[in-house]
């Protein structure tokens, strides 16, 4: 599958040093994986601080950001292990804002799944999947599956998130109305993540990577 140019992996970053050297062991396993598995493009969409960036730190380094982090990732590339296989898991995140509309509508062009976030404790940003989000990808999911990943679920019963929602006569996002929003938009699969409490962050990305190299 022809994709973007690589780039270093999230390591770099975070400021750290990233040895990009694989072992030889490491290269063994992949030669042996390459004929089974194909390195999947996973495509994150959805509202600013929806919840996009910090999804994506919360399942590569396990930390949830102390500060909203927009632009955070732009294209990546990261090793990932799945049902015993290694699969180069390539991800964008299109809320960098240095991402050119061509680039972007590229990255839907070349991805193998969609996942559309909203926030749980932001029923706008669910609104927006149906009037914004499904209407940019409809050109290009026909062959692709779509996975709403419902975001911040930590804030669904905070105290706080009920009350500023209350005075606008709203309140955090149910499950079931997630659930119904996933139908409506033809979702493969409707989910639920707390990056700050890491719940549901590893099913996110196995259920995507599954359905990519199905």
């Amino acid at each position: 599958m022809t994709g973007p140019p690589k780039k270093p992996t999230l390591y770099s970053m975070l400021g750290r040093s990233s040895d990009t050297t694989i072992p030889s062991s490491r290269k063994n396993q992949r030669k042996a994986a390459a004929s089974a598995v194909t390195d999947p493009n996973l495509v994150i969409v959805g509202d600013g601080a929806c919840g996009k960036t910090c999804l994506l730190i919360a399942f590569f380094d396990g930390t949830f950001p102390k500060y909203y982090v927009p632009h955070l990732f732009g294209y990546k590339i990261v090793d990932f292990k799945i049902d015993g296989k290694h699969v180069e898991l390539a991800l964008w995140d299109t809320s960098d804002y240095r991402i050119h509309e061509r680039r972007r509508r590229r990255s839907y062009a070349e991805s193998d799944v969609i996942l559309i976030c909203f926030a749980i404790d932001s029923p706008d940003s669910l609104d927006n999947v149906q009037q914004k989000w499904v209407s940019k990808a409809l050109p290009f999911r026909r062959c692709r599956p779509v996975m709403l990943v419902g975001c911040k679920k930590d804030l669904r019963y905070d105290t706080r998130t009920i009350e500023k929602l209350r005075k606008t006569n709203q309140h955090p996002v149910t499950h079931e109305e997630g659930e119904e929003v996933g139908r409506r938009i033809g979702a493969y699969k409707y989910l639920e993540c707390s990056a700050k409490t890491n719940e549901g962050i590893k099913e996110v990305f196995e259920h995507a990577t599954r359905v990519a190299i199905l």
